[in-house]
């Protein structure tokens, strides 16, 4: 699907002349203190995308950090390497550890004593579903949904604040057959025009594929075009010509369910698929197309969002 943008096509307001009153600098290119009103909007977008919740949908909120070994096996390290955050920690005897603190105290390199811990900081909001599905059997009949989001982390510093480090994820995850992931796919990105709508946002609708690593990465990423797994709603954040993905609508074949041995009830490996909502790209979007005075912005606009 390719919808042209919706006129007007740009921003009201440029992220560089709201940035000062929306999201603070922390001396970390990616990370930021978010600002009373910013953080009143992500709220609302939350209860909004809440409102498009299907029944019998089970809800998980998940903590900012996940299994190593999880992440590992559901090969994001193939395919991403340049994007997980590790969490290290001091360990071994007390001398060990005040030596570190006694070299940091002296300006000097500590961080060597570090050591791995087996917790990674979630670089997704989907990936601890599929080994709990695993832990309860055989997917149902029907198949599953699941609402789950998190804040999550992804190595790629940037000044541009719409590619933020640690950003906030909220995800519907459908497990089942290749029927059921694909009605569920192609029923989101029909809501996601709505959705778009009811935000008074300028979007439109492509195919798209993940940044995967290296010149292996490329061939990935034309194939995943090739086979229409994934496509992203496009909103001109900074520009027509270089508009921001705010959802994505993703398609995974059997890759999760061959790497957790998810079976539906005939047997088959389960397929499953995602719908994707980058809360704080959603937030920036609509104050870079109804400015800063929540107050007058479109009328419409306030009452979707409950503002």
């Amino acid at each position: 699907m390719n919808v042209a943008f919706k006129e007007p096509a740009k921003p009201a307001r440029s992220l560089d002349s709201i940035a000062e009153a929306l999201l603070l600098p922390t001396g970390i290119d990616g990370v930021y203190a978010r600002t009373a009103v910013f953080e009143q909007v992500a709220d609302a977008l939350s209860m909004l995308i809440s409102r498009y919740r299907d029944p019998d949908t089970e809800v998980l909120r998940f903590p900012p950090v996940m299994s190593r070994r999880q992440v590992e096996k559901s090969g994001y390290l193939k395919s991403f390497p340049h994007f997980p955050g590790c969490v290290s920690c001091l360990g071994g005897e007390e001398a060990q550890i005040r030596s570190a603190v006694e070299r940091s105290e002296a300006g000097e390199d500590w961080t060597g004593a570090l050591s791995a811990a087996d917790l990674v900081l979630a670089p997704v909001a989907c990936y601890p579903v599929y080994p709990l599905v695993a832990s309860r059997g055989t997917v149902p009949a029907t198949g599953l949904v699941f609402d789950v989001a998190c804040d999550c982390f992804r190595r790629e510093p940037s000044k541009m604040l719409d590619r933020l480090q640690s950003f906030r994820m909220r995800e519907y995850v459908c497990i089942g057959t290749p029927v059921q992931v694909d009605d569920f796919r192609r029923r989101w990105m029909l809501r996601a025009q709505s959705f778009a709508g009811q935000l008074g946002l300028s979007w439109r609708i492509d195919a798209a594929s993940d940044p995967f690593f290296g010149r292996g990465g490329k061939l990935m990423a034309m194939s995943q075009v090739e086979q229409s797994l994934k496509f992203e709603l496009l909103v001109p954040v900074h520009s027509a010509e270089q508009p921001t993905a705010c959802m994505s609508f993703n398609y995974h074949r059997d890759h999760f369910g061959a790497t957790w041995n998810l079976k539906t009830d005939s047997g088959e490996l389960a397929h499953t698929g995602c719908v994707a909502f980058g809360i704080d790209r959603l937030a920036l979007a609509l104050f870079a197309t109804h400015g800063l005075d929540l107050p007058h912005w479109p009328l419409a606009v306030r009452k979707a969002l409950a503002i």
